[in-house]
């Protein structure tokens, strides 16, 4: 199963990706993507019949934690080793 990539696509995604390709680059990715695709037909030659798709090879849920305060802010251990604070804030050289 040949697939035969043409130099015009090769032209095309060349310009879709904004790259520069020399002579032996394009025919090199030629070569590559041809092979790409005989993989991809291989691939579907595959009895996937009874085989549920799945968008991830691990397990994927939420990851989230809830939004939840614990232990305070920290803002006296934070500005324990301020050299210079006023209030609840850091003091620090005016700059331009």
């Amino acid at each position: 199963m040949a697939n035969i990539i043409s130099d015009e696509t090769i032209e095309y995604v060349g310009i879709l990706a904004k790259l520069e390709l020399s002579e032996e680059e394009k025919e090199n990715a030629k070569k590559d993507m041809g092979e790409m695709l005989d993989y991809i037909d291989k691939l579907n030659e595959l009895d996937t019949t009874g085989i549920e798709p799945m968008s991830h090879v691990f397990p994927v849920h939420n990851v989230f934690r809830e939004d939840v305060v614990k232990n305070g802010d920290g803002r006296e251990e934070t500005l324990a080793n301020a050299p210079e604070r006023k209030d609840d804030c850091f003091v620090v050289p005016k700059t331009i």
